[in-house]
């Protein structure tokens, strides 16, 4: 099936496709490969993961969307905003695309366990999908190819762009980088779906970078942190209706050189704006989003890996241990690490790296299990973060370790003196040892089996795996619409 982007205008009538400012720069570039690449150009292993990578994200939203963070979010945002077309995921109400959009987001984000792209830290589905709702929610039929091949463009794009910043640097430097650069993920996906010409990408592109923000201190006590991204999920579907629209955006929005979103965000950190546009067809980003299989912020998850394996391996409880000592690099450590005091928010202790291990060490996983208030607070797991040292670590020798990443050591003391180190540059669903499909298709059923019934599970995990052969997505939409258990109810 080849599904190859129209051209369109805000009228739906076909337009002569215009091309960006400068076809040769990384913008346009970037803008004209949106506009030319079809289904059929993006090889068949990358879409089949692309389709789980959807799956995982509405595994997220519907065990998401009924939390009590959530639930406060939906009060929020509906009492500001009129009914419209737009279903607000496991709630069997509508919404307007904006507001959907916020919510939808809101709910993958909503328990720590969607995905990461480790080199440019941003969770692809929160962005990507719920924009993708709402642009569907305009219009008219949309078929499942073709809302495969926006997902797979917006996940194309957000890590790009993440990576010209150094992406990592921006959590070290206190911005949540994935709300950052994911307007342009939500954006491109969007514009897909709209099927804008190359100059219009431009214009989504420009209207995206504009509204990039998040800070990471959200991340202490905050709701707002599960809200970034939808946040940002809502911008990226501005940008594109607005290009759509011919409201122009910042031309070459990654070329300039003041005011521009690589010479702002990355001032004084040398951005590459090569990445956005280097290997364009050739190397897909897709492959490398990492799947999460703990409840828990993805920099951590190699800490999390590296305290179950010593667990298992050794045969530990926590009287066995006498202090943890755990080394990380320095996005992780700034990102991850501070003192925790009681009470600690669920938020808080889904961050902090020294909860996530001692939980790991005393429970075996880090799952939604541990994050009920009871849990949080109880005297065993505090007992051993007292126990616990977190050091920034960033010259690690590990020959291996020669690049950037989420290295990470992990070192037990027991009672008897008695060391035991356990070191990982990334965990189990990293690039380098990526959850296979039937894993991830394992974490869906296994998630949604807390708040759906397995004949309505079944169904959605069929049309998500067959999406390009799907003529229609609304039976789809309306499986994902229907009201959803609390997960901690």
């Amino acid at each position: 099936m080849s599904t190859s982007a129209p051209t369109s205008t805000a009228a739906g009538k076909t337009a002569v496709p215009h091309r960006p400012t400068d076809p040769g720069g990384p913008t346009g570039q970037l803008a004209e490969w949106l506009a030319a690449t079809s289904l059929d150009d993006i090889p068949a292993p990358t879409r089949e993961r692309g389709a789980h990578l959807i799956l995982d994200g509405l595994a997220c939203a519907l065990i998401g969307a009924r939390l009590p963070w959530s639930r406060t979010a939906v009060e929020g945002v509906l009492a500001m905003e009129d009914g419209g077309s737009t279903p607000v995921i496991g709630w069997g109400r509508n919404t307007g695309g904006p507001a959907a959009a916020v919510l939808n987001g809101t709910f993958i984000q909503g328990f720590e366990l969607d995905d990461y792209y480790p080199r440019a830290p941003l969770h692809s589905a929160s962005l990507v999908l719920p924009a993708l709702l709402s642009t569907a929610a305009a219009r008219d039929g949309v078929r499942g190819a073709d809302f495969l091949r926006a997902a797979l463009l917006g996940f194309e794009t957000g890590p790009r762009v993440g990576l010209a910043l150094h992406g990592p640097q921006m959590l070290s430097r206190g911005w949540h980088s994935g709300s950052v650069f994911g307007t342009h993920a939500a954006a491109a996906a969007c514009g897909a779906l709209r099927g804008l010409d190359a100059a219009g990408f431009e214009d989504a592109l420009g209207l995206a970078a504009t509204q990039s923000a998040g800070l990471m201190a959200a991340q202490y006590e905050a709701m707002s942190k599960r809200m970034h991204h939808g946040l940002a999920a809502r911008n990226g579907f501005y940008a594109a209706g607005l290009a759509q629209a011919g409201y122009t955006g910042i031309k070459r929005v990654f070329e300039r050189p003041y005011g521009g979103f690589l010479s702002t965000f990355g001032e004084g950190h040398d951005p590459d704006a090569s990445q956005i546009t280097k290997d364009l067809g050739a190397t897909w980003h897709t492959e490398a989003i990492t799947v999460k299989i703990h409840a828990s912020m993805g920099g951590l998850h190699p800490a999390i890996d590296a305290a179950l394996a010593l667990r298992a391996g050794h045969g530990l409880t926590a009287g066995d241990i006498a202090s943890v000592r755990i080394q990380v690099p320095d996005a992780i450590y700034h990102h991850g690490w501070w003192q925790p005091e009681r009470p600690l928010t669920t938020i808080g202790a889904q961050m902090n790296i020294g909860y996530a291990v001692a939980v790991a060490l005393l429970d075996g996983q880090v799952s939604p299990a541990q994050f009920h208030d009871a849990r949080i607070d109880s005297d065993d797991v505090w007992q051993l973060i007292e126990r616990t040292e977190v050091l920034l670590d960033d010259a690690p020798q590990d020959p291996g370790w020669a690049d950037p990443g989420y290295n990470t050591r992990v070192t037990l003391t027991l009672r008897d003196g008695e060391q035991l180190t356990r070191a990982l540059h990334q965990p189990h669903g990293g690039p380098d040892d990526p959850l296979s499909n039937a894993e991830i298709r394992g974490k869906y059923r296994s998630l949604t089996a807390q708040v759906i019934d397995t004949a309505r599970a079944a169904e959605i995990e069929r049309l998500v795996l067959d999406l390009e052969n799907t003529e229609r997505i609304d039976d789809l939409v309306d499986l994902l619409a229907a009201p959803v258990r609390g997960a901690l109810d």
